[in-house]
């Protein structure tokens, strides 16, 4: 396909090699392989901070080199979140990227319940590891830890007993 030719619709289109020419002739990068190379995002004290959301859950998060320590409002993860499927959520993060008690994190969670402040927090963890440490990119973003869980409770509507469900049908 070296040679020009007509697409149907009148214009005259080359080869992909003959269009990297003329783009690279022009100066404008053509390989797809050079992804933006991302700096860390710290703060004057080390640290890297990322808002995360589940539900109505909104989780403000700040990591730093430590030794594990997880303290969400003020209180440790243990006692904050009970249930051990919650804190399993939280720690995925971590394990995906194999930097398991290498931060501590320090988090406020606002809004919703415990399932849904579990969510933003992993959510949270996982772009503020993204920012403190960019090369884990690729990692968490495969594992869908970077995509922000939209589903959210339908709003109830007039007429009905919920969102959806309708009132119990009488006959007489």
């Amino acid at each position: 396909m070296s040679e020009t030719m007509n697409d149907g619709r009148g214009a005259r289109t080359g080869s992909l090699a003959d269009l990297k020419e003329m783009a690279v002739s022009a100066g404008v990068a053509v390989t797809p392989d050079e992804a933006p190379v991302r700096e860390a995002k710290r703060d004057a004290k080390g640290r890297s901070y990322a808002t995360g959301r589940r539900k109505n859950a909104v989780a403000r998060v700040w990591i730093y080199p430590g030794k594990g320590d997880i303290s969400v409002n003020g209180r440790k993860v243990g006692t904050y979140f009970a249930r051990p499927v919650l804190r399993m959520l939280i720690t995925q993060p971590f394990l995906i990227a194999d930097r398991y008690n290498q931060f501590d994190v320090y988090c406020t969670v606002t809004g919703g319940g415990l399932s849904g402040q579990a969510g933003a927090l992993r959510h949270g963890i996982s772009r503020a590891l993204t920012y403190y440490e960019p090369s884990l990119r690729g990692i968490l973003k495969v594992a869908g830890f970077l995509t922000r869980d939209s589903r959210v409770v339908e709003r109830k509507k007039y007429g009905k007993a919920k969102a959806r469900r309708s009132f119990q049908f009488s006959k007489r």
